[in-house]
């Protein structure tokens, strides 16, 4: 969501160094407008003062600008320790004193699309709405499809992970009842922690339909990973980073909300369909309580996403290939 940033950065000449967590870096390898990534030392949790002290001597003197997208005091601290002379990010978590350049943060019920409040650190006025781009080499998508022995269009894929909560996860049997209704393979992608959910989804699907699911979650690089969504024919996810890198990718993809908004998150492609029941008219009774952004269905039901079916999920597939 950092990308359209990215570019306009580097659209008025600056050269774009990303200063991003191991796990993350990749992303910003596959903009082609980013010209160096510098992968930070710091483990999750923890201002790990010493450490953000010891790089920012390091890189002391290198850049003239800093634009910090996280809201986090400690996002901030590494450009005030290294002396950058412009630092421009939003206001939050006492950091007032780390910026130069503060823009006022919104409430979240007023907040842009993150895509717009991300660009709105470039200054510019008419922001519009960018669609964020990734880029692959194609040898190198091939040789990752090699790797884990796909080919291209030949499966679809599907995501049914999402960090930050079970309320923004689609139920497993869903995604296993979905998974043998689609009429190609399948790819389960996702992280190491979400292998077992995965595993389960895999399992389902394949007692009925042996081999239809190929279980990926984290035995993938990223980068093997966005090469998995950029060849798939179809990626079907939650609210997460790789639905947002399949937008970024301009793969056909159906994004499933729950807890949190597509108002706010939206996968920015035109190949995208998005099923949130808070929208739909016929649903009844109505999801006054959505969107929550809870991790966890506060009363209890998660009807949000229970009541997104499968078929639901086909039919949307099937009008966006039509």
């Amino acid at each position: 969501m950092t990308e359209p940033l990215m570019r306009r950065l580097a659209g008025r000449g600056e050269r774009l160094t990303v200063g991003a967590l191991p796990w993350v870096a990749p992303v910003y390898r596959a903009m082609p407008q980013v010209a160096e990534v510098i992968e930070f030392p710091f483990a999750h949790g923890g201002l790990q003062f010493k450490a953000r002290r010891s790089l920012a001597h390091q890189i002391e003197g290198r850049f003239e600008i800093a634009y910090i997208c996280p809201n986090s005091l400690k996002s901030a601290l590494l450009p005030f320790l290294a002396s950058i002379p412009k630092r421009v990010g939003y206001l939050g978590e006492a950091r007032i004193g780390l910026l130069t350049h503060r823009l006022k943060n919104p409430p979240k019920d007023t907040r842009p699309a993150m895509v717009a409040f991300y660009s709105a650190l470039s200054g510019d006025t008419d922001i519009g709405e960018d669609r964020p781009q990734l880029q692959l080499k194609a040898d190198d998508v091939d040789q990752a499809l090699r790797d884990m022995g796909l080919q291209r269009g030949g499966y679809d894929v599907l995501a049914p992970g999402a960090e930050y909560g079970p309320a923004k996860r689609w139920p497993t049997a869903h995604y296993a009842e979905l998974a043998r209704q689609l009429d190609r393979p399948v790819v389960l992608l996702g992280s190491a922690k979400e292998a077992p959910l995965c595993e389960e989804i895999a399992a389902s699907a394949n007692a009925q339909t042996p081999g239809k699911c190929l279980n990926l979650a984290g035995t993938t690089t990223l980068t093997q990973a966005f090469a998995a969504i950029a060849a798939a024919r179809s990626v079907i996810s939650n609210d997460s980073g790789l639905m947002h890198v399949a937008a970024a990718f301009c793969v056909t993809q159906v994004a499933l909300f729950g807890s949190s908004s597509p108002l706010h998150t939206p996968p920015l492609n035109a190949n995208a369909a998005v099923l949130w029941l808070k929208t739909d008219p016929d649903y009844r009774p109505a999801l006054d309580c959505a969107p929550c952004f809870e991790r966890v269905c506060p009363l209890g039901h998660t009807r949000c996403l229970t009541d997104i079916t499968p078929a639901m999920v086909l039919q949307s597939v099937a009008r966006l290939r039509s």
